[in-house]
């Protein structure tokens, strides 16, 4: 089994979910006492979130191209971020480490060709709804993005970095955030991509009417398959 190497903090919880995935996957696919070969480089959260508030994208370039570099010291063989919006580094990681990078876009946009869906929404922070990075891999798989009007997307992000990332779960965020979805919905939304990688700590399959895709679940299993099948 190839080791997979997680850039994770950003944050702990959503991290914890990835552990948990990715061994729960092992296990499930060669039973016994099986569990992943992996290493985590945890980053100080609050550094991170002061940096993507301050738009600082070259200091945050430069702090996930060490931890990426610190992962291939340490014998990964593939990389995870564990956090969409920080996928925003992948191009500066990918011109400093020769370890590939797992992205959770490119996986996402498979998983939803699967299920030949044409139309999506995507939520997520602001910068992964509003920027082009996770969009743009939709669109050339043939899949259309719909995202929350300005003021469902500041209501999404401030939950999720007020709330989520503090493993913070309210009855009434999950009401706003469903919501948000039956709007999506109303303008044609067939899938609901949960494109942070804490918002399925708020939001289940049972919460909706149409499928929803756990970017978290998709990349951590995908990434255990890939391992496993030995080569990349």
């Amino acid at each position: 089994m190839k080791k997979i190497g997680l850039i994770g903090g950003m944050s702990w919880e959503s991290t914890l979910l990835y552990y948990k995935l990715l061994n729960e996957k092992v296990k499930s696919l060669r039973g016994g006492f099986h569990s992943a070969n992996c290493v985590i480089e945890s980053v100080d959260f609050a550094e991170i979130a002061a940096l993507q508030a301050k738009d600082d994208w070259n200091a945050l370039d430069e702090l996930m191209k060490t931890r990426a570099r610190a992962l291939e010291s340490s014998g990964a063989e593939m990389i995870l971020i564990c956090a969409n919006t920080m996928h925003l580094s992948v191009p500066a990681i990918e011109q400093s480490s020769k370890v590939p990078v797992l992205h959770i876009a490119d996986v996402t946009a498979a998983e939803i060709k699967n299920k030949k869906l044409k139309k999506v929404a995507l939520l997520g922070t602001k910068f992964t709804m509003e920027r082009d990075f996770f969009r743009d891999i939709l669109e050339k798989n043939g899949i259309a993005v719909l995202i929350p009007d300005e003021e469902g997307r500041n209501k999404v992000h401030d939950i999720i970095y007020k709330e989520l990332v503090n493993g913070i779960v309210t009855d009434e965020s999950k009401k706003a955030y469903v919501s948000i979805i039956e709007s999506l919905i109303t303008e044609g939304a067939e899938g609901i991509i949960l494109g942070c990688t804490e918002i399925p700590l708020l939001i289940k399959p049972m919460d909706v009417d149409i499928p929803l895709f756990n970017t978290t679940k998709i990349h951590a299993e995908k990434a255990v398959e890939i391992a496993l099948e030995g080569s990349y």
